[in-house]
């Protein structure tokens, strides 16, 4: 038995975050109702590419949902759906702060109906505050918290990540933490809450260590020159001979010293500390003298904490999570199969690996709204 099968989430949410916190609820055998708008849907069934009829996207994030079609606005839209909300346990709502209430569906309304429901809002800069009806977007978040401005490139101007850090991150894991402690919370007390999940505030942990040491110490930390920004040696990207790259990240001496020993580095830049400029100059022409593969041959079974990058196809066939069966579950639309997004959910918690296929816009209207 899965641990949460029993549990009955409505999933008010579209795009990402809230898609990728109630996948991994249903992950875990919560049967997760997906409202959406009749017409569309999730905005997230237009992108492509396709997998079937919607996109591959929707279908990663709502494998295994259920999906109803419901016009929210319309006259008796809101009432069709009371009867839900009167036995569900969790309610996930992604909208600008007031919206739910203006439809009749925030908290205070539906605590009446439900007292021991759990009413989890997801918004960019939470319930309140001077920023909440602002729009924004991952980029936003990070820019607003800080965290963009540590990940300056070559040129000294910040880079575009390459993960949507804020709505999974900031979003998506924490809300389901919190549903589960609210879940955790109720079964003492039989009452349910409400959940303000904010993005933005929830990027903070990842920068504890600049807080740290700005509030601490005055060193606030400057782009591009700190121990895990690129101001080590320790704890850099270096380019090889053919133009991959060696993600080096010996931070202990014990581990540096091994590093410093396959690579060949002369005993004149093995102290860091004293230049750490010429030493990171002197590792760099070294990783430059060779091609990866012969990289990677000098680190195979060494600890050094240094390995290739490689791109995420090769990451997909990487015998490491193969062996771990990491993508032996799979989301099926239109006759095609793809692995399933890997969520964060132990296997002793999930089903056995098997397929199972994202919803058609609406196609449990006819038997959970009957």
């Amino acid at each position: 038995m899965r641990p949460l099968e029993g549990l009955r989430v409505l999933d008010f949410t579209t795009l990402l975050p809230g898609p990728m916190a109630t996948l991994i609820l249903a992950e875990a055998g919560a049967e997760v109702l997906k409202i959406e708008r009749p017409g569309g849907g999730d905005e997230m069934r237009s992108y492509v590419p396709r997998l079937g009829a919607d996109s591959v996207n929707f279908a990663l994030l709502n494998r295994g949902k259920r999906s109803l079609a419901i016009d929210l606005k319309a006259p008796g839209g809101k009432e069709r759906l009371m009867p839900l909300v009167a036995v569900a346990d969790v309610l996930v709502e992604q909208f600008r702060p007031g919206v739910m209430d203006r439809l009749g569906l925030g908290y205070d309304a539906l605590r009446g109906v439900n007292p021991r429901l759990v009413y989890c809002a997801i918004t960019g800069y939470g319930q309140a505050g001077p920023r909440a009806m602002v729009a924004g977007h991952d980029l936003n978040y990070l820019a607003d918290t800080g965290m963009l401005a540590l990940s300056a490139g070559s040129d000294g101007a910040p880079v575009l990540p390459p993960a949507l850090i804020a709505d999974i991150a900031g979003g998506a894991y924490p809300a389901v933490i919190n549903i589960l402690l609210a879940l955790q919370q109720r079964a003492v007390s039989n009452e349910g809450c409400r959940l303000d999940v904010s993005m933005s505030d929830n990027l903070f942990p990842f920068l504890y260590w600049a807080m740290g040491n700005g509030v601490a110490a005055g060193q606030w930390p400057k782009p591009g020159g700190e121990l895990v920004t690129g101001g080590s040696p320790r704890y850099q990207i270096y380019r090889t001979a053919d133009d991959r790259f060696v993600a080096a990240a010996p931070l202990e001496q014990k581990f540096w010293e091994t590093f410093c020993d396959a690579i060949g580095l002369a005993a004149a830049y093995r102290d860091d500390a004293s230049d750490p400029n010429a030493t990171r100059a002197a590792v760099a022409a070294r990783i430059r003298a060779h091609p990866a593969a012969e990289w990677r041959a000098r680190f195979a079974g060494k600890d050094l904490c240094a390995t290739i990058a490689v791109s995420v196809e090769e990451a997909m066939r990487d015998p490491h999570f193969a062996a771990r069966g990491l993508f032996a579950w799979g989301v099926i639309a239109g006759g095609a199969r793809i692995p399933a997004v890997p969520v964060p959910v132990a296997p002793e918690f999930r089903a056995a690996p098997g397929d199972a296929p994202a919803p058609p816009l609406g196609e449990a209207n006819a038997t959970v709204l009957r």
